[in-house]
């Protein structure tokens, strides 16, 4: 299977304030590629994120905003491309929202939530969370709400349902954005 894994962290509970970013590209089930950069939101952190993901507004003054990091990463998000997510609603949206920010235009894609999937084939997990889903599927997380951990642990997720259930029990929980 190819995909890419996306995760965000925000800087409050705007979703256009997206402060990190990881993408882990995934090529014939295996991770080949990987890409993280924290981002300058332009407006303030909560502590309540800060104490989540540890990013602070110091840690991000002088990284690129999300129109400079976009150009770089933009060519992923051609119609066709899969891109999974857990929760990918929260993490899809952060990057709508980011992106009509700064007025770019919003790419088309397909999509795969794990949290969805682990719903469905992992019914019996006390809940979906990306740690209790990675614990039950042997899947390393090594820090949790690290953008770029999230992203590989939400990959190997997918690559572990995927070899377990079939290619066609995957597509048929691919939506369009």
């Amino acid at each position: 299977m190819n995909f890419i894994a996306m995760d965000f962290e925000t800087a409050n509970r705007h979703p256009e304030s997206a402060c990190s970013l990881a993408l882990v590209m995934v090529r014939n089930n295996e991770i080949v590629d990987r890409f993280y950069t924290v981002i300058n939101p332009q407006m303030p952190f909560d502590a309540r994120n800060i104490q989540i993901h540890d990013i602070t507004a110091e840690d991000v003054k002088d990284a690129p905003t999300m129109a400079e990091v976009w150009p770089h990463i933009k060519k992923l998000y051609q119609p066709g491309m899969l891109v999974c997510a857990h929760n990918a609603r929260f993490d899809t949206n952060v990057l709508r929202q980011s992106l009509a920010r700064y007025d770019l235009p919003e790419p088309h894609y397909f999509v795969i939530d794990t949290l969805q999937t682990s719903r469905l084939f992992e019914p019996d997990l006390p809940n979906h969370k990306l740690d209790t889903v990675s614990d039950a599927l042997n899947v390393e997380l090594w820090h949790h709400h690290n953008a770029l951990s999230d992203s590989e642990a939400c990959a190997g997720i997918l690559i572990a349902q995927q070899r377990e259930f079939g290619d066609e029990a995957i597509k048929n929980l691919v939506t369009q954005v």
